[in-house]
């Protein structure tokens, strides 16, 4: 419930720290992915109804990211069980890293549109640019490495939608939330193709991350988005250092 809590208000759903809180109770990288990203799917869920009632979300831009997503977790998610526990745990520290240091950059400045491969979305009086060369490959990626190792997409999406296309930190939590929700389904799914997945342990941890889930978004709506950043960045950097002790 804490981890979704905090989690979800910074547009993560808490899927880094699930699977570090069940690597630490003794259970495999693989069955840890899966469980996380099960937890992940329902928490996310749950935020993204409410977010999308508050309109802290932008469709087109979710529908755009979102397919792309699907499509990269699922792979991830299928294809992680072939990868050594120790790169799958060294890979998940990496990008916690990266991703704390991104957010706490400040944006780049808006590209202008009239290019073909730019595509200009609006949010209320925000305008805001999407550049394809760069966000294509980038969000592929990221589905892929987030169905790999359970990690939250939300962790790279945030960033990338904030320093590359200038969006507004609130719509990107929203937007981002529903597409944590997208790639936890498709990792979830991909692992439990495969037979990494038990409900037992599943369902009651699940009902605990909803909980906190609903109480997060709640508190997101009235949080400034300069201490979202800083909680953003913050949590990185423990789940990453969480997760390199436990490859030490």
């Amino acid at each position: 419930m804490l981890i979704a809590f905090l989690m979800t208000m910074t547009g993560r759903g808490g899927g880094n720290f699930y699977v570090l809180a069940l690597i630490f109770s003794g259970y495999n990288i693989n069955l840890s992915a899966s469980t996380g990203q099960f937890i992940l799917m329902c928490s996310s869920l749950m935020a993204t109804i409410l977010f999308s009632r508050k309109k802290m979300n932008h469709w087109k831009l979710t529908i755009m990211l979102g397919g792309l997503i699907l499509v990269s977790a699922i792979a991830g998610g299928y294809y992680g069980p072939s990868f050594n526990e120790r790169l799958l745990k060294i890979t998940f520290a990496v990008v916690m890293i990266s991703a704390a240091f991104l957010m706490l950059r400040k944006p780049n400045k808006q590209l202008k549109n009239g290019h073909k491969w730019i595509i200009t979305l609006k949010s209320g009086e925000t305008e805001f640019h999407i550049n394809l060369p760069i966000t294509i490959p980038v969000v592929l990626l990221t589905g892929f490495i987030s169905g790999m190792v359970g990690v939250s997409v939300g962790s790279l999406l945030v960033p990338l939608m904030l320093l590359t296309m200038g969006v507004p930190m609130h719509i990107a939590v929203g937007a981002s939330t529903t597409l944590v929700t997208i790639s936890a389904a498709a990792g979830f799914f991909g692992h439990a193709s495969v037979g990494f997945f038990n409900y037992s342990l599943a369902v009651p941890l699940a009902a605990g991350g909803i909980t906190g889930g609903f109480a997060g978004a709640k508190m997101a709506l009235k949080s400034k988005p300069r201490n979202l950043k800083y909680l953003f960045a913050f949590t990185q950097l423990i789940a990453a250092a969480m997760m390199i002790i436990s490859v030490v």
